[in-house]
């Protein structure tokens, strides 16, 4: 395994592994991106990756365009010596892992802008996109790039971020990209704490209420299994196991469109409630996000 910081450098090893296992066309080549700090999420993306392809690369890139003026940027967990031993042990062939510098034009360093791939309104201005204003464009934006450094053939996501991965399989179709994007379950931990990179801000405590997330979207999912097809309702009873929690947002959206419903249709998953809250710990508040298939 090798860990590149130069799109030049990953762009020729690529090319050259892809040569020496047998010819530029049928070798593939699968994408994990990360912002790091990996954890048995991003594991399980690598796994189905390196199931699928010749060749697997992970970028590990906390992604400066895609952070608010006041969210954790500066405090995002940067674990790279512990992350490259994981892909390593994984069966990863190229870990990258660029610098600010490597990624982004002196443009954006000394005037704060860059050319961004942004989303239509209408599919960011909801759920996270609503209270992260630009997220979703720096979100494509950096995607966008890695789609062309790497020239993947597949790329995975994990299915906690639902609307990261509707838009990005969005974006793919709407601009052409010649890329199969694989959306893989959520990972959690025992308790059913879904796998983030931030539940290492959580003290024990928060931890614990941290827990009320997947409670109520089990509830809701359990009542939903027995019937209960209106989408107030189910909010309601999801949120009622939320004691404790600064909850952004309880939606209940339709899996096709992410157009917001009202009533659930019968027959095979076709609407997905998301969760967005904030749980208080050591003197701040850690954003978590959350969803369960109804």
């Amino acid at each position: 395994m090798k860990i590149i910081n130069s799109v030049s450098e990953l762009r020729n090893e690529i090319k050259s592994l892809k040569a020496s296992k047998g010819g530029l066309k049928d070798v593939k080549t699968g994408l994990v991106p990360t912002m790091g700090a990996l954890h048995g999420g991003h594991l399980s993306l690598i796994e189905k990756c390196r199931s699928e392809n010749e060749i697997v690369v992970v970028s590990v890139f906390v992604n400066p365009t895609q952070f608010g003026p006041n969210e954790d940027y500066d405090k995002y967990p940067r674990t790279l010596e512990a992350d490259s031993k994981l892909c390593e042990k994984a069966g990863v062939d190229f870990v990258f892992a660029p610098s600010p510098r490597d990624i982004y034009d002196e443009y954006y360093f000394t005037h704060k802008e860059t050319t961004l791939i942004c989303p239509p309104y209408d599919v960011v201005n909801k759920l996270c996109g609503k209270s992260r204003p630009g997220h979703f464009d720096g979100v494509c934006t950096i995607v966008g790039k890695l789609f062309n450094i790497t020239k993947c053939d597949r790329a995975y996501f994990g299915k906690k971020d639902a609307q990261q991965l509707f838009i990005i399989k969005k974006m793919v179709k709407e601009l052409n990209f010649d890329i199969e994007i694989i959306g893989c379950p959520i990972v959690r931990e025992k308790d059913g704490l879904a796998m983030s990179s931030r539940n290492t801000y959580l003290s024990n405590d928060a931890r614990k209420l941290a827990l009320n997330i997947s409670r109520g979207l089990y509830k809701a999912k359990e009542l939903a299994q027995k019937g209960v097809k209106e989408a107030d309702t189910l909010i309601d009873t999801a949120l009622a196991y939320m004691g404790g929690l600064d909850v952004e947002y309880t939606e209940i959206v339709s899996v096709d469109t992410f157009e917001k419903i009202d009533i659930i249709e019968q027959g095979p998953c076709k609407a997905l409630m998301l969760v967005a809250a904030r749980v208080e710990s050591n003197g701040s508040k850690v954003r978590l996000i959350d969803n369960i298939d109804l």
